[in-house]
């Protein structure tokens, strides 16, 4: 995808002056340049274009709010003097795998007082005698080269400005997960107890069944004494008529 599309994809219907961070890694610069980015980008704070086949900065705009730049694995060779002259405020720079061969190239980058953290991984100059003395004090208002101090210290993490906010909505969402699976064992409890009330019911059936089925018992058992009675009665009739008969 070519600079400039990509631009106005990341844009996401947002103004140029809301964007803080943009990031256009791997998409294409055929002619080697930046090209889209503009002057109304005036807030952005964290830029990447790493992969984008870059041979100059030249045509970067005045971003005086741009604090970190990605550039890694491009074909940058010299031209840094732009970086001085348009980005100001800059504090982290990363040209990793980049063309630089000379310590020289780097002399422009004197003129960024509150530079603070450059990367050379995988270029020549990083091959030349006394490397990282020499960088360092050709640039002193570094505290971290290639990741680590001039006492070897490896530099903290720094995560482009907002993911640090990122983490914390998503602490703030695991937060919220815990507060629903709360209700959901409250839930679980109140069907627990229906289905005990529905059981409960069950058994109040039941025993009324029960006690329906021994009311029908006793009936039978009262009635039986009385048809008892009445076939009593009638044998007895039927006796006495025999007698008479043989009288």
């Amino acid at each position: 995808m070519e600079m400039k599309k990509r631009i106005n994809l990341e844009l996401r219907n947002r103004k140029p002056s809301e964007v803080k961070e943009l990031v256009l890694d791997n998409c294409r610069s055929d002619d080697g340049k930046i090209t889209g980015l503009t002057t109304d980008f005036e807030n952005l704070e964290f830029l990447s274009m790493i992969n984008v086949n870059l041979l100059s900065v030249s045509n970067l705009p005045k971003l005086n709010k741009l604090r970190k730049l990605e550039l890694s694995d491009n074909r940058i060779s010299g031209g840094l003097e732009a970086l001085a002259e348009k980005c100001p405020s800059l504090t982290h720079l990363n040209l990793s795998g980049n063309k630089i061969k000379d310590l020289s190239t780097l002399d422009p980058l004197k003129k960024l007082p509150n530079l603070n953290s450059v990367d050379l991984f995988n270029c020549e100059v990083t091959m030349l005698m006394d490397y990282r003395d020499s960088v360092l004090e050709l640039l002193p208002q570094l505290t971290y080269l290639d990741g680590f101090d001039a006492d070897d210290q490896e530099a903290p993490d720094s995560d482009p400005e907002g993911l640090d906010d990122d983490l914390d909505d998503e602490d703030e969402d695991d937060g919220e997960e815990d507060e629903d699976g709360v209700v959901d064992e409250g839930l679980d409890d109140d069907d627990d107890d229906e289905d005990d009330d529905e059981g409960a019911e069950e058994e109040v059936r039941d025993d009324d069944d029960d006690d329906d089925d021994d009311s029908e018992d006793e009936e039978v058992d009262d009635a039986a004494p009385g048809q008892k009675r009445k076939r009593d009665v009638e044998d007895d009739g039927e006796e006495e008529d025999d007698d008479e008969d043989d009288e």
